[in-house]
């Protein structure tokens, strides 16, 4: 389906946000009126504009308190409306979204209504012009859709029909399954928007938090079905309201725009997308930095082994279990300290994967490739980590493994532990990559959540709040349905502050104890825990007095729900990554969110020398 975005959606002048909507790849878009009127662009120039970037213009709005009004108000609402009339025609506007009135001289009378919109409608199809009611979730009188298309019907008009909006439909907990009762050719326009699920003002719900279609709560998939079922032949548009879109840039924003009406598209059934490859495991976590000394130090402590480098690239592999770690020395000027920049997740067909990813606007990365080095695609997310589509080792795939030299003088047995007496790896040792916690920047954490959910299928929980000792810490995770692959998004507190985006690898363990205490052997030090935590600890839970005292003693924390328990400890920060150990024992999925406010907390008394 053809598809459009109002321009309140994106921050800026009219002119970025037209640049910003065509560049992304929508058809067409709708003019908000505030944006024309502060604009030094004419109508005429607007027009020519839209003409020139390839947008239509599908829709003029808003036009409010219009109907059901006394006759003198009347008067001067058609003369406002001759006045929007002429606008649109110099901007080659032919539909005017009106919404039902808030004005306190309105009144509830549904035949009133319907006469003075026949009578909206007469004038403005001399003008070539068709009026769209929407209903307000706030209206005076008139506030559910259902409402709307009843004084729509009893007016009968042809230039009259209705314009459905999903915030306000999926707001009141309307059933969109009365769509079918409107006649396709009616419904003049749809209005796409999500919003997460809160208990305050609806207006104020509205004007804040709308967002795109899969980064709220609703769900528009069944709304949009049933409409495009019901006849509807316009295009599916955004009209998103939100306080971070308008702060953020109009580029990225619109990108992201267009990727949720993709997969919207996809979840109603109305257009079919390269499947996604579930990803099962991570295939490696990549740190870059210009000194990787102190990341050498710490994952020796870990226990890996550096067991190859690669052929011709600054790269060095080390690895213990399943678990692979990439250094690279390869870092511009801008980022010097150690981060977390890139990760390969193991995915049964990279190439699919990799298609689904460019069909849903992921940008690719550009890969300097020697003539012999494995085929390998990645694509940027909004934070800028690269996501590799991995198959290593493998017989059917070409493996990334193979763009690097084995170092048989260094090299030690990839499980480089205390063995057991049948030359087993003791439990202590590092498993896999159990999951990894990247910190976004403050206006794209709605945005990674859609694009790790649709470019590798992830699942999303619901958002949480976690208190730090400068304010909240906002926290989504997304995995795929077995845990194979797991990814924590974070927003830190104070959005506007120059610090550090702290990033963190966890890595599994089935004796975390038994880790904690060989790092320990080693020299290296874990992050120290309050001993006030384990005496809240003690009261919470019946731990029995040795194994708490333990816990205290390595600084271990230690969640558990009705599925099993949770125990993780952390190392100190390098750069702005550090390390988690965890251990899970029966089906618990969680992430010890409980313990985040004491590790913050931790954090921050450590990096302060405290």
């Amino acid at each position: 389906m053809r598809t459009s975005i109002a321009t309140v959606s994106l921050s800026g002048p009219l002119s970025e946000k037209l640049t910003a909507v065509a560049t992304a790849g929508f058809d067409g878009v709708e003019i908000f009126e505030n944006d024309l009127l502060g604009s030094p662009l004419s109508p005429e120039e607007v027009r020519l504009r839209c003409a020139d970037l390839g947008l239509s213009i599908d829709l003029y709005q808003p036009f409010r308190d219009f109907e059901a009004v006394p006759a003198d108000t009347l008067a001067r609402n058609l003369r406002r409306a001759e006045r929007k009339f002429a606008v649109m025609e110099r901007l080659g506007a032919d539909l005017l979204l009106v919404c039902s009135s808030v004005a306190p001289e309105s009144v509830d009378d549904d035949a009133l209504a319907a006469e003075q919109l026949r009578l909206l409608a007469d004038r403005a199809a001399d003008h070539g012009i068709r009026i769209a009611y929407e209903a307000l979730a706030w209206g005076r009188h008139v506030s559910t859709y259902d409402h709307a298309w009843r004084i729509v019907e009893q007016a009968d008009h042809p230039a009259l029909g209705t314009c459905l909006d999903s915030f306000h439909i999926l707001s009141r907990g309307s059933d969109p399954k009365g769509i079918a009762d409107i006649p396709g050719e009616k419904i003049f326009f749809l209005q796409l928007a999500d919003a997460p699920l809160m208990a305050m003002d609806v207006l104020q719900w509205s004007r804040h938090y709308r967002c795109f279609p899969g980064q709220g709560g609703f769900d528009l998939a069944p709304l949009v079905a049933a409409t495009v079922a019901a006849g509807y032949q316009g295009p599916l548009s955004l009209e998103v309201f939100n306080d971070v879109f308008r702060q953020a840039g109009a580029a990225s924003t619109a990108v992201d725009a267009l990727r949720s009406l993709l997969l919207l598209e996809e979840s109603a059934g109305l257009s079919v997308l390269p499947a996604a490859s579930a990803p099962s495991g991570f295939a490696f976590a990549e740190l870059t930095a210009a000194d990787t000394e102190p990341l050498r130090g710490v994952l020796d402590a870990l226990g890996f082994a550096h067991t190859a480098r690669h052929t011709w690239k600054p790269v060095e592999l080390w690895e213990q279990g399943d678990a692979r770690i990439l250094l690279n020395t390869g870092v511009s000027g801008r980022r010097q300290d150690p981060a977390l920049t890139a990760i390969g997740v193991e995915t049964p067909e990279p190439d699919r994967a990799a298609r689904r990813a460019e069909a849903v606007l992921a940008p690719v990365v550009p890969r300097r490739r020697a003539q012999l080095d494995a085929p390998l695609d990645a694509v940027a997310a909004p934070d800028g980590t690269e996501i590799f589509f991995c198959r290593t080792e493998q017989a059917d795939h070409i493996s990334w493994t193979g763009d690097f030299t084995e170092l048989p003088s260094r090299a030690l047995p990839k499980e480089r532990v205390e063995q057991g007496e049948r030359g087993e790896p003791s439990a202590a040792a590092i498993r896999r990559i159990d999951h990894i916690a990247l910190t976004q920047p403050w206006h794209q954490f709605d945005e990674a959540s859609l694009f790790h959910r649709g470019v590798l299928g992830l699942e999303a929980d619901g958002s949480l709040d976690l208190a730090d000792p400068y304010g909240l810490v906002r926290s989504r995770a997304v995995a795929s349905p077995d845990g194979g692959v797991r990814i924590v998004l974070n927003i830190a507190p104070a959005p506007d502050a120059d610090g550090p985006r702290l990033q963190h690898i966890a890595l599994a363990t089935d004796d975390i104890v038994g880790a904690a205490r060989r790092i320990l052997a080693s020299g290296a030090s874990l992050l120290p825990i309050s001993a006030n935590y384990y005496d809240d600890l003690e009261a919470r839970h019946d731990l029995e007095p040795e194994r708490l005292a333990t816990l205290a003693e390595l600084g271990i924390l230690y969640d558990r729900d009705e599925n099993g328990e949770f125990l993780h400890c952390y190392t100190a920060t390098v750069g702005r990554v550090f390390f988690e150990l965890v251990q899970r024992t029966g089906g618990y999925r969680g992430y010890g969110a409980q313990n985040a406010a004491v590790r913050l907390a931790a954090q921050h008394l450590h990096q302060q020398g405290v």
